[in-house]
């Protein structure tokens, strides 16, 4: 690595999650170059990386490890021939916009989508229509030991709601989408995001689907059969749990994988309580293990 930078840190700082509760950083700092992320590492090799903190819980209290936001990652070059490629910090559905303006179709399949760009390589952002893994030709990242690499994204072995980073740092994504009309793109976008409208509660304070589907292990009546991948809401839904609540948080009527928040009355402890007892219904009632898509940063 080269010589150490100078760089300003924060103190006791709330960490922006949109869930709109949890604990603080007791350091936050927001490097702008390769340079000053490396020199995050020589102040603590296990910093935490912070997006758009869509899919994130912090649990009540404070955070011992660096907090790094990568927003001043925030570069975008869009490319004729559907070469795109985007920073870490780079708002996901700002560039699912950009790209259907300048006529290239692929990430309208994201649409929706809350998260950094780095964020959704971190955990392979997708739903119904797709996912980033299926539109990405490389990464480059940063190891923990400050190495800059620049990998083909098939080297990366991304699965289910997880990019195969194994702690390395997203620096940029080199995306290939494919040339399209804008209109016909937008159009696209508009009804994929009047899709979730209907069945997400868009509006409320929550971090989108709070578990992976799962896949069955053995044949349920009513469900699916045993390597069927299906809905954690219906598992949810169908185990009395839609609606369910415990102090300021509940278990959304519209979408019962969401769990949404009373900011003025809820805390990180909360949320966290309702997530036990959600996946203890489901157990019980089908046997079925769930697994949180939301991350969890902090002591329980």
């Amino acid at each position: 690595m080269p010589s150490a930078v100078w760089l300003d840190i924060e103190r006791w700082v709330p960490v922006s999650t949109w869930f709109g509760v949890g604990g603080k950083a007791e350091r936050l700092v927001r490097p702008k170059s390769v340079e000053e992320l490396q020199q995050c590492l020589r102040i603590d090799p296990g910093f935490r990386v912070l997006g758009e903190g869509a899919n994130l819980l912090v649990a009540d209290g404070s955070l011992r490890e660096l907090v790094v936001r990568l927003d001043g990652f925030n570069s975008v070059e869009i490319k004729a021939n559907g070469v795109v490629r985007a920073q870490a910090g780079v708002d996901l559905m700002r560039l699912v916009q950009d790209t259907a303006r300048a006529g290239l179709e692929g990430l309208h399949t994201l649409a929706g989508v809350p998260a950094s760009v780095g964020g959704a390589v971190a955990m392979n952002a997708g739903g119904k229509y797709g996912c980033i893994f299926d539109l990405l030709d490389q990464v480059t990242v940063m190891d923990r030991e400050g190495n800059v690499l620049e990998l083909p994204a098939y080297e990366f072995g991304a699965s289910y709601r997880d990019g195969g980073l194994d702690g390395r740092v997203v620096v940029e994504a080199e995306l290939r989408l494919r040339p399209a009309d804008a209109g016909q793109v937008r159009d696209k976008i508009k009804a994929i995001m009047n899709e979730k409208k209907h069945s997400q509660p868009l509006a409320a304070d929550s971090a989108g689907c709070v578990f992976k589907n799962p896949v069955l292990t053995y044949n349920i009546r009513g469900v699916g059969e045993a390597g069927q991948r299906v809905s954690a809401g219906m598992l949810i839904d169908k185990a009395g749990g839609k609606g369910l609540r415990h102090r300021g948080a509940s278990v959304s009527e519209r979408h019962a994988n969401f769990i949404v928040v009373d900011k003025s009355a809820a805390r990180a402890r909360d949320i966290l309580d309702l997530i036990d007892q959600v996946r203890t219904r489901v157990r019980g009632h089908f046997g079925v293990e769930l697994e949180t898509e939301v991350v969890i940063w902090g002591q329980p």
